[in-house]
């Protein structure tokens, strides 16, 4: 399994591309809604993509701007051709179509795309996640054809060969059908007859209790096909990676470490701790004597709180930087785990640390 940093506005939040790679971060996630309002797709296509752009030579995947169109809910209005909205910046009005979000994709040069979908919300009848299912499975055609279409002009052209770096992006389906069974495997079969090169579990995390929502993990998961990488959309909280991976989940993203981060909440291998407390004032140690990140190897609590109530920029990275390299290091030892064939006995160990730091001990 991966996990995906997120690099919202071409930069994941106080980091470096450099201090990511050093982290042992493969993948960054950017955010196509975002980067299309400010500085726009255009932009960074004369600069020459989004790899260049921010400095990153690794993959990047681009979501579609879905979520975050659908999270405006005063601000948009959904039709069937796509979705009016009104930036969050200035207020201008823009039209979204699935056409116009793959070909910010393209421009952005993404590694991997996602298609444009409409997050189901929670709750929602299943009258409503059927309507909003059609109107993905709709829009997901669209994405397709206009790829297909991409490839068709740049061969015609000759710009493709067979030796050619990659021209269009490796496009991802995504699942809905809110907690409704019948409904997600409706999204499913769908999806895979239209043949992605990986799909995506979306509206998840939104609301629905725990069990719910690994319910619709469960289930929804092994339908799809075990030969092309499966992605769970904005999920972070450990405990429920592990209940994914078990699943068959390979990709996660989530702003969780750096957010946490920013507010002085960190995560260690003896819990989830809050800087800001006044027992860290005069407190020498490390943050975490078992990390091996910059943070914890240089230096003690009491400056990591003077730093953070001190609002210094400098709080933000290093608490950043550990809780990166917390995450990652977790995923690396999960990979090295089922390496090994021993995922459910790294699952039983790892339980009581991550219950600590998500959900209070």
């Amino acid at each position: 399994p991966a996990f995906m940093p997120v690099g919202t506005n071409a930069t994941v939040k106080a980091m470096s591309p450099d201090e990511m790679k050093e982290l042992g971060a493969e993948i960054l996630l950017s955010n196509t809604y975002h980067l299309y309002l400010r500085p726009g797709h255009e932009i960074i296509r004369e600069v020459g993509g989004l790899h260049t752009f921010m400095k990153w030579d690794g993959p990047v995947l681009t979501d579609s701007g879905g979520f975050q169109v659908f999270s405006l809910s005063p601000l948009r209005k959904i039709k069937n051709d796509g979705v009016e909205f009104r930036s969050h910046i200035d207020g201008s009005l823009h039209f979204l179509t699935p056409e116009l979000v793959m070909e910010i994709q393209v421009a952005l040069g993404s590694d991997i795309a996602m298609v444009f979908d409409e997050c189901t919300p929670y709750p929602a009848t299943r009258e409503y996640a059927l309507t909003s299912l059609k109107l993905t499975t709709e829009w997901a055609k669209r994405c397709k054809a206009f790829m297909s279409q991409e490839v068709r002009v740049k061969s015609q052209a000759g710009l493709i060969t067979h030796n050619s770096e990659l021209i269009t992006p490796n496009l991802f389906g995504i699942v809905q059908g809110g907690v409704y069974k019948d409904l997600r495997k409706q999204s499913a079969e769908e999806l895979i007859e239209l043949d992605f090169d990986g799909y995506a579990l979306g509206g998840l995390s939104v609301g629905e209790p725990k069990e719910l929502m690994y319910q619709v993990i469960n289930y929804a998961t092994p339908l799809l096909p075990q030969n092309k990488p499966h992605y769970l959309m904005g999920i972070g909280d450990l405990m429920d990676v592990l209940e994914a991976v078990a699943a068959g989940i390979d990709m996660f993203d989530c702003v969780m470490p750096t957010r946490n981060a920013r507010n002085g909440t960190l995560f260690t291998s003896q819990g989830r701790i809050s800087i800001k407390r006044e027992e860290f004032k005069k407190d020498p140690g490390p943050l975490d004597p078992h990390c091996e990140c910059y943070t914890c190897r240089n230096y003690s609590r009491a400056f990591l709180r003077h730093m953070f109530m001190s609002r210094e920029i400098l709080a933000m990275r290093l608490n950043s930087l550990h809780n990166l390299h917390f995450f990652l290091e977790f995923f690396r030892k999960m990979r090295d785990a089922i390496g090994k064939g021993k995922f459910d006995q790294f699952r039983r160990e790892q339980t009581p640390c991550v219950k600590s730091n998500f959900h209070g001990g």
